[in-house]
């Protein structure tokens, strides 16, 4: 009864950065109550760069990542990098390090973190023209349907648009190679056929999308 009433509370709060320890079923909700109103959406944007302090070492101060192994989170989605931040909590998705950080987090702060990265901006790279152009033609073919043409993804599919290509060759190769560490039916399916030389060339091709 308590955690309903401080829910509820904290929708009707939505402008202030109440850090409400929200049941995981309740985010999703209470992510979409944050992004009806601009004073709210600008508040809790505003909460998650302040919660997302320990992710810059790694993914940057906006979300740009410093290493290049490791994901751009600037201008992901923010229903995606909700969902994210489940799998790595409830071991869907490997890796111990990012595991043991997500832990830590309240779903508040969790639903924070990912709409300051979403509002954030990625710069596009430049490659190759030539590797450029082979990738377009791979990912019109193969990946379009799902990721959409401009690479922007959806609710449920990443946004691949400006990505470092070190990080898209890794985990397109893994999921090529069925290395256990990241598992997706569908992708399993839609890079089988890929060799290195084509999934290079679809990598540099995303980082040039805006």
């Amino acid at each position: 009864m308590k955690s309903d009433v401080r829910y509820l509370l904290g929708v009707l709060l939505a402008g202030l950065s109440v850090a409400v320890a929200l049941p995981v079923h309740g985010a999703d909700a209470r992510l979409q109550a944050i992004r009806s109103t601009p004073e709210s959406l600008r508040a809790n944007v505003q909460a998650g760069k302040k919660a997302s302090f320990f992710c810059v070492n790694c993914h940057g101060d906006s979300g740009v990542s410093k290493l290049p192994e490791v994901p751009n989170l600037a201008g992901q989605n923010a229903d995606y990098v909700l969902e994210q931040t489940r799998k790595f909590g409830d071991g869907r998705r490997k890796d111990a390090f990012m595991q043991g950080l997500i832990k830590v987090l309240t779903e508040e702060e969790k639903v924070q973190i990912s709409l300051f990265y979403a509002e954030q901006k990625v710069t596009p790279g430049a490659q190759e023209a030539s590797l450029v152009a082979s990738g377009k033609q791979v990912y019109l073919k193969l990946c379009n349907r799902c990721h959409g043409p401009a690479a922007h993804g959806s609710e449920v599919i990443p946004r691949l648009a400006g990505q470092h290509p070190e990080y898209l060759i890794e985990s397109v190769t893994r999921y090529r190679d069925k290395t256990g560490q990241r598992v997706d039916p569908l992708m399993f399916s839609a890079v089988a056929p890929l060799n290195n030389a084509q999934i290079k060339a679809v990598a540099a091709y995303l980082n040039t999308l805006p």
